[in-house]
């Protein structure tokens, strides 16, 4: 086992290679972006204006870092440090299947460090979903579990987990969820939610048809729209003119 020292020279070594890739410029933008400002959903989070490829690029060469140091890197301000943990940690999963259980058991438990959606977009369907996709058993508790969290990002991560379940054929999963995020008040759920739809009508779109004929008239815009960005355009036509009804 690494000793305290050990760990804290490895995160700093990590934490410095990241630190070399830094571009204010780029920083400037991503905090705009992703709403870092007073009130905002990022309020707070500190970016060095690395792109996701550099980030992937460092992840690798650090692949085997221990699950201290990457609880450690979770901790960290910077929010590359703390995606590229979470770049690493999909990496050790999809690595290790056996272990599984063990990635899955200590993502649930550092949920609330995955504090934008690009962090949970970028890891729940590798961690979460393909175990879901594995274990489906344990579908349905585990989905239920994140969806009723105090906890923005976990509710969030229980809908983009579907993408894997979708790719395996599951739909009924994701339509049976969505309405369950129709009286959510936060958009980046109503977003999430219309982004699985859309996946959905990809690949069955006469389920999600049957969907939106129940439920377009109950769904915030944001989602309404999203589910849509694939379809015809007279179908898209044909459900934006339903009038959105508060129930």
């Amino acid at each position: 086992m690494k000793t305290n020292k050990s760990v804290q020279n490895s995160y700093s070594v990590i934490r410095q290679a990241l630190q070399k890739l830094a571009n204010p410029a780029k920083a400037a933008i991503l905090g705009r972006f992703f709403k870092t400002g007073p009130g905002e959903y990022g309020q707070g989070d500190i970016f060095w204006g690395i792109t996701v490829p550099e980030q992937r690029t460092v992840a690798k060469r650090f692949a085997n870092l221990s699950l201290d140091i990457i609880k450690k890197m979770l901790a960290d301000p910077i929010h590359e440090v703390r995606l590229t943990a979470g770049l690493i940690l999909v990496d050790q999963c999809r690595h290790n299947p056996s272990q599984h259980q063990d990635y899955l058991d200590f993502y649930l438990n550092n949920i609330a460090s995955f504090n934008n959606w690009d962090l949970i977009d970028l890891t729940a369907p590798k961690i979460i979903g393909q175990y879901l996709v594995n274990n489906q058993n344990k579908k349905l508790l585990l989905l239920k579990e994140l969806r009723r969290n105090d906890n923005l990002w976990a509710r969030r991560a229980a809908m983009v987990a579907n993408l894997t379940l979708i790719k395996h054929g599951d739909y009924r999963t994701a339509l049976r969820m969505a309405p369950q995020y129709l009286k959510e008040r936060h958009d980046l759920l109503h977003k999430a939610t219309g982004w699985i739809l859309r996946e959905v009508g990809k690949r069955n779109q006469t389920a999600l048809l049957n969907f939106l004929d129940h439920w377009a008239s109950r769904m915030p815009r944001v989602m309404l729209r999203y589910s849509l960005e694939k379809l015809p355009a007279p179908l898209r036509q044909k459900y934006l003119q339903i009038r959105y009804v508060n129930h």
